[in-house]
């Protein structure tokens, strides 16, 4: 079982943010425990520039990041996801796919930073900011002793990560 590697799917309605940015982070701080891939249920057909940007300079691979339909994940050949968290109240609310292998969810609520509105600045912070929650999200979640937790046990840390996301926000609201 250790040397098992877990696929996550990051879920957003326009996969163009939030997901993009918790794929490249998960891929790269996951490296040989996890493969995580992102989609969304509306996706936007293209990356927005400032993630692209935001990522670029905290140093992660862009390569192959683009926005994708969910509809990718459910076909036949595509790999079966163990874990699958939507980062978007949207997606969380939509009706989703049945997806193979029965993964477990979870849902952590991060703000949409394509969203922001004001200078540029602004949309920079804001997107410097879900950076560093899904970075925090994303930590906490590779800290867990993913092999050695019963099913309740893994669904229930996970579902408090999605609680620090909503502390997080009111961090970042106050600041």
């Amino acid at each position: 079982m250790a040397d098992r590697i877990y696929n996550v799917l990051f879920l957003c309605t326009g996969n163009s943010a939030r997901s993009i940015i918790a794929e490249a982070i998960l891929n790269r701080e996951g490296r040989g425990r996890f493969r995580a891939y992102s989609a969304g249920s509306h996706p936007r057909g293209e990356v927005n520039p400032y993630a692209l940007a935001v990522l670029g300079y905290a140093g992660f691979d862009l390569r192959g990041l683009r926005s994708k339909s969910w509809d990718e994940f459910g076909k036949f050949g595509a790999p079966v996801m163990d874990f699958i968290i939507t980062l978007c109240d949207e997606a969380a609310g939509e009706a989703c796919p049945v997806w193979p292998g029965h993964p477990m969810t979870a849902h952590w609520g991060i703000p949409d930073p394509a969203k922001a509105t004001g200078s540029e600045h602004a949309t920079e912070r804001a997107f410097a900011d879900a950076l560093r929650m899904l970075q925090n999200r994303i930590g906490a979640m590779l800290s867990l002793p993913i092999a050695t937790l019963d099913s309740s046990s893994l669904q229930v840390r996970l579902t408090n990560i999605g609680a620090m996301a909503r502390h997080d926000r009111k961090s970042s609201a106050a600041a």
